[in-house]
């Protein structure tokens, strides 16, 4: 324990993530997470998916949410958690990324491909790790992730463990590991990608371990970016483990960081551990190796010293992450500890200095880290350079000196004391200047050095450093600098607090205005009165300022405001005072009112145009307003002066003075005075000056009528006799006002002025004005124009009137104008008007054909003939029948004519159709009843008929009249008992007009009607007359039973005589009907005698068959048993209304079943409803509240259902419902499927209410693809397209349903509609490849110019092969094309391209496309195809095509098609392959084209030809050159020899064969010895290599011992595990937090580490 108390580097356990809840099963590099030492975040996948997030400040409140996800990382500073899932059935990963504290989302987004590591970088940016890139992704903005660089292959196939970049995010580094080499399996490789981010270039090295930290080197004011990386490797057998350190990016001309490397030794037992983190201290400049198996080494980041190593876990660490507060790190192992390493800050410069004997870097470390153990080293140092008069050394060790031990006054003495040599900075100077550079001097060095300063007079020193802050202020240095300049010392004096000298410095520098605002911030408080007055003197706006100033302190100002008011008034400083009681007096309190009277009294003395604008804003209330006012009338402010007197006396005096009153302002000022007030003063101004103030007057009166009185302003013109103000008055008021009276007034007012065209206007408009009162006005005024008059007497109906006026007053034009122009409706009224003026008929006449065709006759002919002058109109009349005229009031009136003249009245009343028989005959009645008869009979006027026959006793005429007309309404009126002359009718019917008929129908009519009147008397009187005595009906079967039948009833006694007499009658039944009344009747009677009600009700029910008469037995019983049996009985007999009374009357409901039923096939759902409300109070039976659910919707009656359903009921509402939707009662249905959420039916209920956008809303909650379509196709039938695009993208998302809605669509031509619907799905979160294949399809066949973008947006979420085929059907080829390119069907692509080469044709792409091919054929089919269309661009195509097609064909298709020449080039350029074919053909186009050159470097290079027949061709070419290439053919060994064989000449040849072998022999010992040099130079470095390798592990004898691992729970006996007593085996590699390894010591490829 000793020894781990005094180890430099302590451990202690932070948490052990079992003690809070979190299953060892997820403690895995896979599970866990910690971006930094605040949080860690555990994945959980049982019993159910979360996520743990431990906050490190209170880890034993974890903060655990239900959360899937495939990775999730806490940011290192905020409460930000980024989550990473796969979308399932790809490889994309879905990223997103939420605010806890605020419970939002901040931003998401989809990977195109897997994420396979990921990393906070730093708190505002993401690092993603794919197959093959690195991202960047900032969580502000809506920005995507950002490409940063690609993969180098030395990271292909390895596990990525981490991802780091530099403070400056200007160098990224990732890191891997990957199976060891075959030699060592076990060992794990490490690779290691550096990329920089400006010069955008990679780096691979081997490491399993990096991070970089900033480190300023002597001399560099700028920090070097330096990275730290460890590596353990294989070479040659031997494993080399390094740490390297090294600078990046060195600045040019500037001192650079020596790069540093040292070994890491591992012990025997570790040989095959590996680094899997590394932690940079940045507080101490020390680098954390942490190993796989629990091992840490420390190193010193500026010399890369190795300064401790120990095991600090028996487990494995997976995990670590540094604590940047205390200078350490965390690390996590598989058994679940979160365990914190922190530098031992009391022990660790000892035990460097102790142990490891290294001084100088014992005190880097105290001065980086201001650590203590080194104050005697510092001490004894400084003493040493000191002695040695290395003042510079001695000041730098100083002014690092930890924790300022050496920064004492001591040492400036010590410093002071040097001697200054000539030419030389003085060691003091040289003491302040490192003070400078590295920081802020405390007060005793700053008071000394700016001594120093002082005393040189360099002032500019002094505020640079107070500038930089360099300097410690106190009042001391404030003095001292105060000598040279005042201002300097000011900000010193403020930064010491030293409050008295601040103010005097304020004070000196007249800077008043800083003082109160110091004096606030400090709590000081000066002499103010004394501050003011000395500014007043110097400064009056200033001191304004100030006064203001210090009225808004808090706690109020310390000087009275009328004390500092008269310190102005003293200086007569009018304009100042003002000024600030303005200021003050803001608030307008009650205790201010004398300093308003104040300001007020000063300014209107001397400047009233400031107390005018003063009292303008209405600031001030609180002042003596009558003092003001006596003031405001002397300085000429009249205005203000009436505001403010308050006397009636004063106002008038004032008010009169309109020449210097602004009219606008008079206006308002009379808007403040009372009713009574006001008229006074308009009564004064009128009575001064009536002309010059009426224009006021008016504009008052317009302004304020209703405070007034509008009857008082009239009565104020009226009284000065002023039409022409009553006239402006009243014209801004008529158009609001309904008041008689004032129109009256006004048009009388315009007619006196002359305003004669008003008054036409306001007669003919207004509505309001009293007619009769205006037309009496305009009579008497007699204006010449007759118009309002007209108006008046046309509109409110004194047509007579007007009439009679214009008559008298000889204005007979205006009466021809009104008649004609006017109203010539109104005609009828002049005429008769003129006729009771007795004007000449001639001017009638005249003035009637004038408006002939205008003229309503019907009140023309009344008007006439109320004056008994009708014949008058005999000429117009004639005129109208003879141009055709049907008009009945022309016929009328014509036919009055005829009667009166007795012209043959009855061949007009019986001849002419268009007169109106009850007008005609109504006017006949007086002159000739007989006549009115004719007309009435023509016109079938019944009740006239009757009442001119009853009233002139012609009843025979009425009798045959009833007889002929057949009629039962007739008949009922004449036969109603009422009709006092019904006996007469009847005498003469019987008498008279039945007799005389012939016909059966009219008998049979009349029988009826007796019947149906109930007159059996008079009936059977007149059957006798009719069966009885001989007539044409004496033998009618059907009258004598009637006969019979009526004695039955009416007078039994009559009935033997009538048996006896009568032969042609039904015996039988007459017979039984007649005992069944004689028998039943009394048994009727014997049965209710003796209180037998039921059997009595049954009689006549079930004998007498008269539920009628049951009824009124049951009405006056009133028993439940009765009303029952008539009950049932009607409900037999269909009556069911009057059953269900019954029912409800007995209180029976035991019959509602068949109740129901009878009132369902009777429709009377009225009386049901009725019924059932009885019944639910006897019984809670589903049917009966279903049944009244349903008669309540079939009598509308909705607002009972909503009431009924909401009370307690037993009803099946869902059955319900679906009735009332089969039956077509779709409100009544909706109602109950909203009541009971079935949203399904609901849609589509509304949906047969055209109610489409509520059926939506309903869809939306039903949410079942059924609805949604019924929804979507009946909007789409209504061409609702809006609604049924919200239905769609609802359906679209389901891939079976989607080709439904487009055919549906597209059945009905809405091909628009369908894309935008297709267009709106691709934004979906569901959506799917369908959405993106049918809008293509779409596209294909409706709308072909968006198809191929979209193709190439969507490539990879189409359907291809059904795309395909659309494009196939509607021709797009180009499309087609690019569709097999992505479906990579490249043989089809090829093909179309070739077979539809014009539109999809592209030189191009055909070359992309044809080396891809599968089907050799078609290399030759596109070489055929390029010599028929593209012969220019064969060659291209042929180099394209090189590597795949038989060049030996390719030739011999050119050749026969002989265009061998044509491509020359490509056999130029595949002539490489030695091909025979091409060799020919070049061959022999050289030979052709006589280039020898070239056929000789062809024969050279390449071989592969008929030699001995090319030489023998050209052996007799015409060209000199051609004939030397066939000699040097021949002199090849190979030809030389073959040639020699055949013409068997071989001993000629054997010594030139001998030649050539001795050369080539040479050449080939030459070679050889080459390769046996070069194989001896490279074992040789090698062999060097491996000897600096052997130097190099010496290192392994420098190390200190290591100390033990502190001890852990369950650990037992690791106080013992240091490194000198030995390390514990190694555990196996699968339990480390990584699942099982393979023999090569890695996970399988696809696993995670």
């Amino acid at each position: 324990m000793a020894a781990a108390a005094n180890a430099p580097v302590s451990m202690r356990e932070a948490l052990t993530l079992p003690s809070i809840g979190i299953n060892p099963q997820f403690i895995t590099f896979t599970h866990v997470t910690m971006e930094s030492d605040k949080y860690i975040c555990v994945r959980e996948t049982a019993p159910q998916n979360s996520v743990v997030i431990i906050d490190m400040n209170m880890p034993m409140q974890p903060l655990r949410r239900p959360i899937t996800a495939d990775s999730a990382l806490m940011n290192p500073n905020s409460r930000i958690l980024a989550l990473k899932a796969q979308l399932q059935g790809t490889t994309q990963d879905h990223l997103q990324i939420f605010n806890i504290e605020m419970k939002a989302k901040v931003k998401s987004y989809q990977m195109p491909e897997q994420v396979v590591f990921w990393k906070w970088i730093s708190p505002k940016l993401l690092g993603l790790v794919t197959q093959t890139s690195v991202y960047h992704w900032s969580i502000e903005g809506d920005s995507e992730p950002v490409k940063m660089f690609e993969r180098t292959a030395n990271l292909a196939n390895n596990q990525i463990i981490n991802y780091r970049c530099d403070p400056t995010e200007k160098w990224l580094v990732l890191i891997g590991i990957a199976p060891g080499s075959p030699e060592r399996p076990q060992l794990v490789k490490g690779n290691m990608q550096l990329f920089s981010v400006d010069q955008q270039r990679s780096q691979a090295l081997e490491a399993h371990a990096a991070s970089f930290a900033q480190f300023k080197v002597p001399g560099n004011e700028n920090p070097s970016v330096l990275i730290s990386f460890a590596t353990k490797t294989l070479n040659a057998g031997q494993i080399i483990s390094k740490l390297h350190v090294i600078e990046l990016g060195a600045q040019p001309g500037k001192p650079s960081f020596t790069k540093k490397q040292a070994d890491l030794f591992f012990p025997p037992d570790f040989a095959d551990d590996f680094p899997v983190a590394m932690q940079i201290s940045h507080k101490y400049s020390l680098i954390y190796v942490i190993t796989k198996l629990g091992l840490l080494f420390v190193y010193d980041l500026e010399t890369a010293t190795a300064v401790y190593r120990n095991r600090i876990s028996p487990d494995p660490i997976f995990l670590t992450s540094e604590a940047t507060s205390v200078g350490g790190f965390y690390a996590i192992n598989r058994r679940g500890q979160v365990l914190l390493a922190t530098v031992n800050e009391q022990t660790i410069v000892n035990f460097v200095s102790g142990q490891l004997n290294n001084l100088e870097l014992a005190v880097n470390l105290a001065k980086r880290g201001n650590l203590p153990g080194a104050e005697k080293l510092v001490v004894e140092r400084f003493h040493e350079l000191f002695a040695q008069t290395k003042y510079k050394e001695a000041a730098e060790l100083a002014a690092e000196s930890p924790q300022g031990i050496l920064r004492t006054p001591d040492t400036v003495a010590k410093f002071q004391s040097v001697p200054v040599q000539a030419g030389q900075t003085p060691p003091l100077l040289q003491y302040f200047g490192t003070l400078l550079t590295r920081g802020k001097l405390n007060p005793f060095e700053s008071l000394e050095l700016s001594r120093l300063v002082v005393n040189q007079n360099k002032k500019n020193l002094l505020e640079n450093w107070l500038a930089e802050d360099k300097l410690e202020c106190s009042e001391e240095l404030g003095d001292l600098v105060k000598t040279v300049d005042n201002d300097l010392a000011l900000k010193i004096y403020i930064k010491a607090r030293a409050t008295p000298k601040v103010v005097a410095a304020f004070a000196e520098r007249r800077e008043f205005d800083k003082i109160l605002i110091y004096s606030k911030q400090v709590g000081y408080t000066p002499d103010y009165l004394f501050l003011l007055q000395t500014i007043l003197r110097a400064d009056p706006q200033g001191a304004v300022n100030f006064a203001l100033m210090m009225s808004q302190m808090e706690g109020g100002c310390p000087v009275d405001y009328n004390t500092i008011t008269d310190l102005f008034l003293q200086r007569n400083l009018i304009r100042e005072a003002t000024a600030f009681l303005l200021d003050v007096l803001k608030p307008n309190l009650p205790e201010h009112g004398y300093l308003q009277t104040k300001v007020l009294e000063i300014n209107l003395v001397t400047f009233p145009n400031v107390a005018d604008a003063i009292l303008a804003n209405g600031m001030f209330s609180h002042y003596d307003r009558p003092r003001i006012a006596q003031l405001c009338e002397k300085a000429g402010l009249y205005v203000r002066a009436l505001q403010h007197y308050s006397e009636l006396p004063d106002i008038k005096r004032v008010i009169v003075n309109t020449h210097a009153i602004e009219p606008q302002s008079l206006v308002e000022f009379f808007g403040t005075l009372s009713r009574e007030w006001a008229l006074e003063c308009m009564k004064d101004l009128l009575l001064v000056n009536l002309r010059g103030n009426l224009q006021i007057i008016v504009q008052v009166a317009k302004e304020y009528c209703e405070q007034l009185g509008i009857d008082a302003c009239i009565k104020l013109f009226e009284q000065f006799r002023s039409y022409e103000g009553l006239y402006f008055f009243l014209g801004s008021y008529l158009s609001s006002s309904e008041d008689p009276e004032i129109h009256f007034k006004y048009i009388e007012a315009a007619a006196k002025t002359g305003q004669i065209k008003e008054v036409e206007r306001v007669t003919r408009e207004s509505t309001f004005y009293d007619a009769e009162k205006t037309k009496n006005f305009l009579m008497e005024a007699k204006l010449p124009d007759a118009r309002p008059l007209i108006n008046v007497c046309d509109r409110f109906g004194f047509v007579p009137d007007l009439t009679h006026y214009l008559y008298t007053n000889n204005m007979l034009r205006y009466i021809e104008g009104y008649v004609q122009k006017v109203n010539p409706g109104n005609a009828p009224l002049v005429v008769g008007q003129l006729l009771d003026d007795e004007c000449p008929e001639d001017f009638i006449k005249g003035l009637i054909l004038s408006v002939r065709s205008l003229l309503p006759v019907e009140p023309l002919v009344e008007e006439c003939e109320k004056r008994n002058r009708l014949r008058l109109l005999t000429q117009f009349l004639e005129h109208l029948v003879s141009e055709g005229s049907q008009d009945v009031h022309v016929h009328n009136a014509l036919g009055k004519i005829i009667i009166d003249s007795n012209n043959n009245p009855e061949h007009f009343l019986t001849t002419n159709p268009y007169y109106d028989s009850r007008v005609v005959g109504k006017y006949c009645e007086k002159r000739d009843p007989t006549l009115a008869v004719v007309a009435y009979r023509r016109g079938q006027c019944d009740d006239e008929l009757i009442n001119v026959t009853n009233k002139n006793s012609l009843f025979k005429l009425q009798a045959r009249y009833v007889v002929e007309r057949m009629d039962g309404d007739l008949w009922e009126k004449v036969l109603n008992p009422e009709n006092e002359y019904r006996r007469q009718l009847i005498d003469q019917v019987v008498s008279t007009a039945l007799p005389e008929s012939k016909s059966p129908e009219q008998v049979s009519a009349a029988v009826k009607a007796f019947m149906t009147a109930d007159l059996p008397h008079e009936l059977i009187e007149l059957l006798e007359k009719i069966v009885l005595q001989n007539s044409a009906f004496s033998g009618n079967f059907n009258l004598q039973n009637l006969l019979i039948l009526t004695a039955i009833k009416a007078d039994q006694s009559r009935v033997m005589d009538y048996v006896n007499r009568l032969d042609n009658f039904d015996g039988p039944a007459v017979g039984e009907m007649a005992v069944e009344a004689q028998l039943y009747e009394e048994a009727f009677a014997i049965f209710k005698k003796f209180n037998l009600n039921v059997q009595a009700v049954n009689v006549l029910l079930d004998n007498i068959h008269s539920i009628d008469r049951a009824v009124e037995f049951a009405f006056r019983v009133e028993e439940d048993a009765v009303w029952s049996q008539v009950a049932k009985a009607q409900l037999r007999e269909g009556l069911v209304s009057d059953a269900i009374e019954s029912f409800i009357r007995a209180d029976d409901a035991t019959q509602f079943l068949d109740v129901i039923h009878a009132a369902e096939d009777a429709d009377v759902y009225h009386d049901l409803v009725k019924y059932l409300l009885m019944v639910r109070q006897k019984a809670k039976e589903p049917k009966v509240d279903s049944e009244l659910i349903y008669a309540y919707a079939k009598i509308d009656r909705l607002s009972d259902i909503e009431e009924f359903i909401l009370m307690p009921n037993v009803a099946n509402l869902q059955n319900v419902g679906d009735r009332l939707y089969d039956e077509g009662l779709y409100e009544a249905a909706k109602i109950i499927y909203a009541f009971i959420s079935n949203w399904a039916k609901l849609a589509v209920t509304l949906v047969k209410l055209k109610q489409f956008q509520g059926a939506v809303d309903a869809a939306r909650k039903a949410n079942s693809a059924k609805t949604w379509k019924e929804v979507c196709f009946a909007c789409v039938d209504a061409e609702e397209f809006r609604l049924a695009q919200i239905c769609g993208l609802n359906i679209i998302i389901q891939v079976d349903d989607l080709e439904e809605v487009s055919e549906y669509y597209q059945n009905r031509g809405c091909f628009n509609e369908l894309i935008s619907l297709m267009e709106s799905g691709l934004g979906l979160e569901r959506a799917h490849m369908g959405i993106f294949t049918e809008l293509g399809v779409l596209y294909a066949r409706y709308r072909y110019e968006k198809l191929m973008e979209h193709i190439k947006l969507f490539a990879t979420r189409l359907n291809i092969p059904k795309l395909i085929r659309a494009c196939d059907e509607q021709q797009h080829w180009k499309e087609l094309t690019y569709l097999y390119i992505q479906y990579d069907e490249f043989d089809n692509a090829a093909t179309t391209i070739m077979n539809h080469s014009p539109e999809a044709w592209d030189h191009m792409q055909f070359k992309d496309v044809v080396v891809k091919v599968a089907n050799v054929e078609l290399y030759y089919k596109a070489v055929h195809f390029y010599l028929q269309e593209h012969p220019d661009l064969i060659n291209d195509v042929l180099n394209v095509l090189a590597l795949r097609v038989d060049h030996a064909r390719v030739v011999d298709i050119m050749r026969k098609a002989g265009h061998l020449r044509l491509v020359k080039p490509y056999m130029v350029a595949v002539q490489s392959n030695n091909v025979s074919a091409v060799n020919e053909a070049l061959n022999e186009i050289y030979v052709e084209e006589e280039d020898y050159d070239r056929l000789r470097e062809s024969i050279d290079l390449h071989d592969n030809f008929d030699q001995i027949g090319l030489a023998q061709k050209i052996e007799k070419h015409e060209l000199l050159e051609m004939r030397r290439v066939a000699a040097y053919i021949y002199k090849k060994a190979d030809i030389a020899l073959e040639l020699a064989w055949v013409n068997n000449m071989i001993d000629f040849a054997f010594p030139y064969l001998l030649q050539f072998i001795r050369e080539y022999t040479g050449k080939v010992d030459e070679l050889v010895k080459d390769r046996i040099e070069a194989q001896n130079q490279v074992k040789a470095k090698e062999q060097e290599e491996k000897e600096v390798i052997a130097q190099q592990n010496m290192y392994a004898q420098l190390l200190p011992l290591a100390l033990p691992a502190p001890p852990m729970p369950g650990m037992g006996g690791a106080a013992g595990m240091g490194m000198g007593g030995g390390f514990a085996p190694p555990p196996p590699m699968g339990g480390l937090g990584m699942p099982p390894m393979p023999p090569f010591g890695m996970p399988p490829m696809g696993s995670t580490y």
